[in-house]
């Protein structure tokens, strides 16, 4: 597989980044005001890493590799 550098998707990449990444900061907030306080702290701040992982693998533009090689494992092309 070819793989290409794109800006546009490290910059798409870095904005997901960078909103999981205060996702992450502000987790105690997030959880206090919009779900149920302290029993989802841990559920909040690991939604915000797995947003942080899918970030820096847009970010070094992986996803397209990651995605055909997902396709070619479930329906067996080789």
């Amino acid at each position: 597989m070819d793989w290409n550098f794109s800006i546009g998707w490290m910059f798409l990449g870095l904005i997901i980044t960078a909103a999981s990444a205060a996702v992450v900061g502000n987790y105690q907030k997030i959880s206090d005001n919009m779900l149920s306080g302290p029993s989802s702290y841990d559920r909040v701040k690991f939604w915000g890493l797995v947003g942080v992982g899918i970030g820096l693998a847009i970010t070094a533009n992986l996803h397209t590799f990651l995605l055909s090689l997902l396709v070619n494992i479930v329906f067996k092309r080789y």
